[in-house]
């Protein structure tokens, strides 16, 4: 069975299957159904969640072993397993066929991978995946889209305001949808429900903290490894967890690596941009960033970042900020050659 992200919940209140793939690149929609999927999991009983993050020389026998494991605490299990590159290999690929073909009882199998090359997805691991789950899509929202869904976010929670003021709002958030959540869930909290008027809106939407971490993101693509020392020193003196910052780090990396990616095809870059939804003044940034930063140094960012979230949620022992004022500096200050 195949869904658009928007479908999820509707789906969970009909039934549960035993294993889901979440397969793109937008960040809210991913975090939005896996939290959807794990309310609907603990609800049918499952009290017990287990993770994998499959990095470089990941060992998938672990994945057999949880298998064969009984659970000591309760009837149902979670289990997840991120895939960020989206390249299990051949024992991870082997791994997933058995997963797909031989149900793992009283278990909910979440398998969240990126958009998926062309290679990826004619393999045997993504067909068997495919014919053997609920596969669901998370789709980026485009810019002509992003005033609608706005306004059924506002509905959702009682609210609206004019066709205008959510045409205002879809610019300032540049067609970021974790911004658009943010400002959406904001003006949820500021006023009562009904027609909020324009003035209203500009004056939530305008009033932002003195420091954010999408300027944190945009002091690293520029380089400025003075300015991210600030905001982010800024930002934790503000009370911000490391893990509200990585979302939208992630949102502005990615979308470098996919046209990293477009490039090493032959592809112009100008036109990989615009793909990534990378618009305006923006491509300027982004082109500048591009000629510092390797794929390398881009896909070890990303990985990097998966570690911190495990460190801010305990699973790994560290210091999250102190590793994500690492990682920021670090990329602030790579000069290109």
């Amino acid at each position: 069975m195949r869904l658009d992200s928007s479908q999820l919940k509707q789906h969970l209140t009909q039934t549960l299957s035993p294993l889901y793939v979440l397969v793109g690149d937008e960040p809210l929609a991913q975090s939005e159904c896996l939290d959807a999927l794990r309310l609907a999991a603990r609800k049918a009983g499952a009290d017990e969640r287990t993770g994998f993050v499959v990095e470089r020389n990941f060992n998938w026998q672990q994945i057999g072993q949880f298998a064969q494991a009984m659970s000591l605490f309760s009837s149902q299990r979670i289990l997840e397993i991120h895939i960020p590159n989206g390249k299990p290999g051949v024992d991870g690929g082997k791994a997933l066929v058995d997963l797909a073909t031989n149900q793992v009882p009283d278990t909910t199998i979440i398998i969240t991978l990126p958009d998926l090359e062309r290679e990826a997805k004619n393999s045997a691991w993504f067909n068997a995946l495919q014919n053997s789950s609920t596969l669901i899509e998370l789709k980026e929202v485009t810019p002509s889209q992003l005033p609608q869904w706005l306004a059924a976010r506002l509905k959702a929670q009682n609210q609206s305001t004019d066709a205008a003021t959510l045409a205002f709002i879809a610019h300032q958030v540049e067609g970021n949808l974790l911004a658009a959540h943010q400002e959406v869930q904001k003006l949820g909290l500021l006023y009562p429900a009904g027609e909020i008027s324009p003035e209203a809106v500009r004056e939530s939407v305008l009033n932002v903290s003195r420091y954010d971490a999408f300027q944190l993101g945009e002091a690293v693509l520029a380089g400025d490894a003075e300015r991210t020392t600030r905001i982010l020193q800024g930002l934790q003196d503000e009370g911000e967890t490391a893990v509200a910052i990585m979302n939208p780090l992630m949102w502005v990396l990615r979308p470098l690596v996919r046209i990293k990616h477009a490039e090493a095809r032959g592809e112009n870059m100008m036109n990989a941009m615009t793909n990534a939804r990378i618009y305006g003044e923006r491509q300027h940034l982004v082109k500048r960033a591009l000629g510092r930063l390797s794929l390398r140094t881009l896909e070890a960012a990303l990985q990097k970042l998966c570690d911190i979230d495990k460190t801010a949620k305990g699973v790994m022992q560290g210091d999250a900020w102190l590793e994500l004022s690492r990682l920021c500096f670090g990329l602030a200050k790579v000069r290109g050659r």
